[in-house]
């Protein structure tokens, strides 16, 4: 079988430049990869965006996603060429479950009282609420173990999330048919550690978790993120 090609796919209130210390360590070990910018509109659509990218590939995928981008993931996983899936401090649903029924099982984290709303137009005229986390609250709650300068710049560059994606039930899980693995970051603010590993469980996913990682651990600790995703890649040589 050829190298898979790695797609990294970004959660909410961060973009594709999140994975920058991830990309750099793959291109080292001369794996393929790309980080296509994740619409956040919505579940279906944005997973069906993902899909499409991954089916016009040449050759096997292997799908990474952070935080949100795990939910879309495991719906997008189901595209024929994808073979395996990384969940990185990610939501890893199960059919017809949402990142609400899932966030549901467990305590609330920091992150749901911290979220800040805004509207947006939508082409029928109307308008649709999406999200951010509160400025002052973003270097605690999603990157307590980055720089505080730049965790500050990060907060001012978020990208908001359509507040209908923690509803939308998911369609199909692809970790039911495909191998996965989960990274579990220890000290997640914004996803409960115990919703990594009860996902994790249940997909039957190979799984490590990084005591002290914060929300936003493929900037902080690039290379434990790329070991794992490694561990994919090679399970397939």
């Amino acid at each position: 079988m050829p190298t898979p090609t790695v797609v990294l796919v970004h959660g909410a209130f961060t973009d594709a430049a999140s994975w920058l210390g991830v990309i750099h360590e793959l291109q080292k070990h001369d794996v393929s990869v790309i980080a296509p910018s994740n619409p956040l509109r919505g579940l279906a659509s944005d997973a069906a965006y993902i899909a499409s990218i991954a089916s016009q590939i040449d050759g096997p995928v292997i799908l990474a996603g952070h935080s949100y981008g795990g939910a879309l993931i495991t719906v997008a996983g189901a595209a024929e060429n994808v073979i395996g899936l990384v969940y990185i401090a990610a939501y890893m649903l199960d059919e017809e479950e949402s990142i609400g029924d899932l966030q549901g099982r467990f305590p609330s984290t920091e992150l749901v009282d911290n979220l800040q709303r805004w509207t947006y137009p939508t082409r029928d005229g109307g308008t649709a609420t999406e999200v951010t986390i509160a400025e002052k609250a973003f270097p605690r709650v999603f990157a307590a173990d980055i720089a505080t300068d730049l965790a500050r710049v990060l907060a001012a560059t978020q990208r908001p999330l359509c507040t209908g994606a923690f509803d939308e039930a998911a369609a199909v899980a692809a970790w039911r048919s495909k191998p996965s693995w989960a990274l579990i970051a220890g000290a997640d603010l914004a996803i409960n550690p115990e919703a990594g590993h009860f996902g994790a469980e249940r997909a039957g996913a190979t799984a490590v978790e990084i005591d002290g990682a914060s929300h936003a651990v493929v900037l902080s600790q690039p290379k434990a993120v790329t070991r794992v995703i490694l561990d994919a890649v090679r399970s397939f040589g």
